[in-house]
Parts: structure tokens; sequence; C-alpha cells
């Protein structure tokens, strides 16, 4: 999860809630496919861009990613937090040297931090080579989760979080695509982390429950209209993570917040690495309709 905040930090190379609903039987009965695993370089050469890559689902997917490219791919970690993203930069240079890993500590809530983090993708290496271009749309917060919708008053604070949780996505997407040209031989690729909120209402979320029905809508078109992008909306489970430690703990709806710490005490959370793993396996089956909603349990 992000939240909006100021950064004026510079960009960085290293060489070398969702699924609410869901049953706990569906996550018990879930498992990997072995031969869906860390396939060496199933994913190709690629260029990928993560947002929200400091810490949960898009860190866990920084790490589960890099096994599955070629020597030569490069990566770019896109979060609010620089220090976090730093350390997991450094990190994943270690163990994967081949790659070429780059971060950017960016506000996405801003005109600025948009423009920087296009910047630098602009700047990664191995573009003409590149199999895949991947943009990986992870950056949400929940909102304020104390209100209800009769105590949003105060149309800055909505556009601010709209500014972050859609605005930003759809900018920063349609950039990529311009600075990622299609060329023959070339995939690309689109994610947008959804959220069964999209379909679905729920109480003291109403912010998030609007904002990701709007950017699954969003990403829904770019499928309609650019059919040489791949679009894959990707809902995945009700994550272990920040996010759902904040439901628990700040959401003002009393049958709301014990849903959320019942989803903890029953053991139904995905651990985000799991569900890494699953998005990235339907990534390279490239069997998914483009733009169609894929739940981690389906």
């Amino acid at each position: 999860m992000e939240i909006n905040g100021q950064v004026d930090a510079p960009v960085y190379n290293m060489n070398g809630l969702h699924g609410w609903e869901k049953t706990k039987f569906q996550f018990e009965d879930f498992t990997l496919d072995a031969t869906n695993g860390h396939n060496s370089c199933s994913l190709g050469t690629v260029l990928c861009v993560i947002t929200g890559a400091s810490r949960g689902f898009g860190r866990s997917l920084a790490w589960e990613l890099c096994p599955r490219v070629m020597p030569g791919s490069a990566l770019l970690l896109v979060a609010r937090t620089e220090q976090a993203l730093r350390v997991l930069a450094e990190e994943l240079t270690l163990q994967y040297p081949e790659i070429g890993m780059k971060w950017v500590a960016a506000d996405l809530g801003t005109a600025a931090g948009v423009k920087k983090t296009v910047q630098a993708a602009q700047e990664l290496n191995g573009r003409d080579a590149a199999q895949r271009i991947l943009i990986i749309n992870n950056a949400a917060s929940l909102g304020d989760i104390s209100k209800s919708f009769v105590n949003f008053t105060d149309p800055l604070e909505v556009d601010r979080y709209f500014s972050f949780n859609v605005s930003s996505a759809l900018c920063l997407t349609s950039s990529l695509l311009k600075v990622f040209q299609g060329r023959p031989g070339l995939q690309r690729l689109v994610v947008n982390l959804t959220s069964l909120a999209a379909q679905q209402p729920f109480k003291s979320c109403m912010l998030y429950c609007a904002g990701k029905a709007a950017r699954e809508m969003m990403f829904k078109v770019l499928a309609e209209e650019e059919k040489d992008v791949r679009v894959l909306n990707y809902s995945p489970g009700p994550l272990d993570s920040a996010m759902q430690e904040e439901m628990r703990s700040h959401t003002a709806d009393p049958e709301a917040r014990l849903h959320f710490i019942n989803l903890q005490k029953s053991g139904q959370l995905v651990d985000c690495h799991v569900s890494a793993k699953k998005m990235l396996d339907i990534l390279q089956g490239d069997a998914f309709i483009s733009g169609k909603p894929v739940d981690f349990f389906d």
C-alpha cells in the first residue's frame, strides 16, 4: 500500500484487499502446479516496471519475477519509500547480478512523480533486445476507512485519493506504452491489481471500492482499444499484508472490521509470494482473456 507524500529523490541504478469474500475451503484446496513454479527464464528478456514495489505484494512480485527472466532483463522499482527501495534493489542485485536494477522514489499522486517514473523507464537498458514489456500497476491505498459515505464532504480529499489510485495508473501506463512502442517480436503486457471490491460494495471502504472499480474498467477499455497490448486485471486474493492489518484496526463499520479480523484468525489470508507466483504463472501461460478479471482462486 502506498500513501501520498511528496518525495524529491534521485533515480538509482544497480548494475549487475482483495477477494475478501473467498472461503477458507477455496484457499486450502488451491495449490500451485509444480511445473509452473520457477521455470528458468520462462518469460524471456523482459523490461518491467513495478509500482508499489517497496513492500507487500509489489516486493514479493519483484523477488518472484527475477528467476523467471533472461539475463539482460531490466527492472524498474517504483514506490514512495526511498530506503525500502534501496534495500530491495541491493538485495535483488546481489542475488541476480545479470538483471539491470533501477529504482525511483516518487509520489505517483503528483504529475512530477509520474514524470520522474517515465524518465527513469526511458533510461532502462536493453529496450531493443527485449521480448516483453511488463507494466505492473500495483501501487494503491485504502483511503480513510474510519469514515462512511456521508462523512466524505471535502472534494480535495477525494481528489487526492483518485489522483493517486486512478489518474496516476492511467497516465503512467499511457506514457509508458508510448515510450515502449510496439514492434515485431515484442509483447507488451499491462497488469492492474484489482479486487473483489471493484465489483462488490464493502462498508467503510467507499473510496477503495470506487477506485478499484474505476481502475478495472479503465484497463478493460485499454484491452478493447489496443489489441496488441495484453491486459491482465488480477485480483490477488485477501493478502496477508499491511493493508489487511489496517482494515482490522481502523475500519469504521464493526461488522466489516470483525470480518477482516476473522479472515486472519481462520487462516484465510494469502501469502504475497504465493499470489505473486500465481500471477506470473498466468502471464507465462498467456491464456487469459485480455481485460477480463482473473482471481487468485480461479
